[in-house]
């Protein structure tokens, strides 16, 4: 990787940074990482406009759940910034019928004042039923939900009911890329990641086997492992 490739890190929905806390202090790289901001618009595109603005030069997105989503926007927008890209707990293809009757629900019942209820309906979808039973865990995605905050909660479901198909982005990438995924991932199965790795031509797949969909809090030692293997290949 370029001494100027900056790594971005982008959460995924109702979450913040703190979710990348543990990639952020571990990891090895030649420029200090930055975090995207996903809060106040509700376009995918917006986002990732946002997310391309923060640094000049090239880019390594670090994208989990709708975070993987503005990564590959990133990628489409602006192909010759990217050094590589990493997409974690992640899909490519715009929502099926029944995942979007499921979003406009919770918008729903967000919009009705009763955002905690949404998060907590949320957290058996999110984690695994091991780090279910984690209360700091739990406590952190809560935390970070709140911090979110109802408004910019609908303004993301909203963004993410609005993403298009990125079929065509991935099968015309021309960096490395990392797909990672977690086996009882309920959200994005592992299925969702290998469709991602079929269609890059330069891509690793990481299934870790016992983790749920924010890998980053669940196996936070072995995600930044993997993360600071692959900065070291875009190096190499």
């Amino acid at each position: 990787m370029s001494s100027s490739a900056i790594p971005i890190f982008i959460p995924g929905l109702v979450l913040t940074g703190d979710i990348f806390a543990a990639q952020m202090a571990g990891l090895a790289h030649p420029a200090a990482p930055l975090v995207a901001d996903t809060l106040g618009r509700d376009s995918i595109t917006a986002m990732a406009e946002a997310a391309l603005a923060l640094a000049d030069g090239p880019l390594v997105p670090i994208g989990i759940s709708m975070g993987g989503y503005i990564a590959v926007e990133m990628a489409r927008l602006a192909p010759r910034r990217l050094a590589g890209i990493a997409l974690l707990n992640t899909a490519h293809r715009a929502d099926p019928p029944d995942r979007r009757n499921q979003r406009e629900a919770t918008i729903r019942m967000a919009e009705s004042d009763r955002f905690r209820g949404v998060t907590r309906h949320l957290m058996k979808s999110f984690l695994s039923p091991a780090a279910l039973a984690d209360e700091g865990l739990v406590a952190r995605v809560i935390a970070m939900a709140e911090e979110v905050g109802r408004e910019n909660f609908v303004l993301q479901q909203r963004a993410i009911l609005g993403r298009r198909d990125q079929t065509d982005t991935l099968r015309g990438l021309g960096v490395p890329a990392l797909v990672l995924g977690g086996g009882l991932d309920p959200l994005t199965p592992p299925q969702a990641s290998r469709d991602i790795a079929g269609l890059v031509a330069d891509s690793e797949l990481v299934i870790l086997e016992e983790i749920g969909h924010l890998s980053t809090i669940e196996a936070p030692d072995e995600v930044t492992r993997i993360l600071n293997r692959f900065l070291a290949r875009l190096g190499a």
